[in-house]
């Protein structure tokens, strides 16, 4: 019996008009890197976000790791701040769908590859903190345990008490789908910002999520 759901953050409950990953990080994290005297080209950055090289291969740039990321996720962090202040940061229509799954009995995660700030900053900017029992954003002692890891989702899942048969991965990218499917989960992919491979279901929005919740139990 289905009894909890931990879903994706950005581009499954928000999402950021006007964003652009290489003008992110080449206008506002580049301009603070050089500040601590970091040259890092943007392909070699992206390339330790998706996973192709570990996130402690910027060691060999000068810098411990750890701190790198850091700094990272404060220039992410205003960014967000910035964005929200403009009104480039939105909900999509029907995250209200949250309410009506805590109505239903289930537990509810967030889990992001964002900071713990950034994450609980935009659920916070919409009040949708409320819905969820606990909220995971990366984790400086696993920097590695992103999604696709299923690192954070096993973390969700233990602080739920929950068995992964009994719980569902909700999200929009690959990422979710492998992070979810290694932690031996079923996967919902929202297909708003397009179908994804491999997931076990699909929804077009969380209403949708709503029904499918409901042939599950």
């Amino acid at each position: 019996m289905l009894k909890g759901i931990i879903f994706d953050v950005d581009e499954t409950l928000v999402y950021y008009e006007g964003y652009d990953h290489r003008g992110w990080y080449e206008n506002w994290v580049m301009p603070a890197l050089r500040k601590h005297s970091i040259e890092l080209d943007y392909g070699t950055y992206k390339k330790t976000v998706t996973g192709e090289l570990p996130r402690s291969y910027i060691e060999r740039f000068g810098i411990n790791h750890v701190e790198f990321w850091r700094i990272v996720d404060k220039v992410n962090l205003e960014y967000r701040k910035r964005m929200a202040e403009l009104g480039r940061i939105k909900p999509f229509p029907d995250v209200d769908a949250l309410g009506e799954l805590r109505k239903m009995g289930l537990k509810l995660a967030a889990v992001s590859n964002a900071s713990q700030d950034c994450t609980e900053f935009v659920l916070n900017l919409f009040d949708l903190r409320k819905y969820f029992d606990v909220v995971y954003g990366k984790d400086y002692s696993n920097l590695d345990g992103v999604k696709p890891n299923p690192y954070l989702v096993e973390k969700a899942l233990r602080a739920l008490s929950l068995k992964p048969e009994g719980a569902l991965m909700v999200g929009d990218s690959a990422h979710d789908v492998l992070a979810g499917h290694r932690a031996g989960m079923r996967v919902a992919n929202v297909t708003r910002l397009g179908k994804v491979d491999g997931a076990d279901y699909y929804v077009k929005d969380l209403w949708e999520l709503v029904e499918l919740v409901k042939k599950l139990r």
